[in-house]
């Protein structure tokens, strides 16, 4: 095994589930990992290859070398902030599984939260420290795992996933006094998720860093509020004046080298 056509998704969640599904679709091998038996099971169902994997429950990670034996990896697992769980020092636990596994590509799905708010553009070449405990926890393991000479790794640094169940109108509605209104949103469709990741495979594109991001930034004060009428639901009321601290994720080099048009270009065709 092992062949090109496999792959496996450490995190079969909102994000690697229908990529799962979109992997069975186009033939490949796809082995997936549950937290629990139940979820492994609905998998199975769908002809996945689950393995029940926790990260924080090293008994588990004997599933590891056969869920590994595969050509492509995905890990997308995000960290728990508001928990006391180590997230780098549980993919480091991992790693040694992949070095001694057949994959050869590694796509690891991050964030645009290992970005401060410089209110301005960020690239990915912007070296600033993070302003959220989870972003400094993923730029350590982004660096981990793009140091490793024993197999290939692209990052994916995600910005606000929408789309499908993931209803951005419910996040704020009927909130008061919010801050930022005036800041402009970093949103993404999970259709274009899926569509770069496929993209990244296709082309071979290994050992970068991408920002994944729509066009366009409306404020969060114009796009949540449509977010939340377009649901019938009461609308977040802004401070009328307040001082902003936000960033414009740039999408510039993905698109270049990628050649990639985003289906959801602007995030108020989203709601």
């Amino acid at each position: 095994m092992g062949k090109k056509n496999s792959i496996s998704i450490l995190g079969c969640g909102w994000l690697g589930l229908p990529l799962a599904r979109e992997c069975l679709q186009a033939g490949m091998v796809v082995r997936g990992s549950a937290t629990a038996q139940a979820k492994a099971d609905e998998q199975k169902a769908l002809g996945i290859s689950s393995y029940v994997i926790h990260l924080n429950q090293p008994e588990t990670l004997d599933q590891l070398p056969e869920f590994l034996n595969s050509h492509y990896l995905v890990i997308a697992i995000p960290p728990r902030a508001r928990t006391q769980d180590n997230y780098p020092e549980q993919i480091a636990a991992v790693v040694p599984f992949i070095e001694q596994s057949s994959v050869k590509k590694v796509l690891f799905i991050s964030s645009t939260s290992v970005y401060p708010n410089t209110n301005g553009e960020v690239t990915e070449t912007c070296q600033g420290m993070p302003d959220s405990t989870s972003g400094k926890m993923l730029i350590e393991v982004e660096r981990m795992l793009l140091q490793n000479i024993n197999f290939d790794t692209t990052v994916l640094r995600m910005a606000g996933l929408c789309g499908y169940d993931r209803q951005p109108g419910r996040f704020l509605s009927g909130k008061k006094q919010l801050s930022n209104g005036s800041g402009p949103v970093n949103l993404i469709h999970r259709d274009d998720c899926l569509s770069i990741i496929n993209e990244i495979m296709r082309q071979n594109q290994w050992n970068e860093v991408f920002n994944c991001c729509s066009d366009i930034h409306p404020t969060r004060r114009e796009f949540y509020t449509k977010a939340a009428m377009g649901l019938q639901l009461e609308p977040p009321e802004f401070l009328e004046t307040d001082t902003p601290a936000f960033k414009i994720i740039s999408n510039t080099k993905l698109k270049k080298v990628l050649n990639y048009q985003f289906k959801y270009p602007d995030p108020m065709t989203m709601i």
